[in-house]
């Protein structure tokens, strides 16, 4: 399953990659907690689906992060400069399933949804590329 979310903030993949560290997860997502410091390009997290570690891998456009340990294989991109809105950020979302139980859905939703009100606030208030 895939899900996308739309931010209307004008950013640049250099700006998204400088922001979106590791180290500073708390400042761009309120639903994954940090448990440890970060290590390699991941990071030992807890929130509502339970704990894993939080790799982060930068890619065309931005940035990949993804549950390593997840049955689900979440994964998401934020990314700017590509359809299906090439002026904005796009959080893009999947796991490796066909359908899945409603309230997962809604968890997904309600993730998409903090995720992009904190890039928001995070991208709103960089004034030179750097927190």
């Amino acid at each position: 399953m895939e899900f996308f979310k739309i931010v209307k903030v004008k950013t640049s993949e250099k700006e998204i990659r400088d922001l979106l560290k590791l180290d500073n997860l708390e400042n761009f997502s309120s639903e994954l907690i940090p448990l440890d410091q970060p290590k390699d390009h991941q990071i030992p997290i807890g929130g509502i689906w339970g704990e894993f570690s939080l790799s982060s891998q930068e890619i065309k456009g931005g940035i990949r992060f993804s549950l390593l340990e997840c049955p689900n294989a979440l994964a998401w991109t934020v990314t700017t400069g590509y359809l299906p809105s090439k002026d904005d950020i796009v959080i893009h979302l999947t796991i490796n399933r066909l359908t899945k139980e409603d309230h997962f859905i809604e968890e997904i939703q309600d993730f998409l949804e903090d995720h992009a009100e904190c890039l928001e606030q995070v991208f709103k208030t960089s004034s030179c590329c750097a927190l």
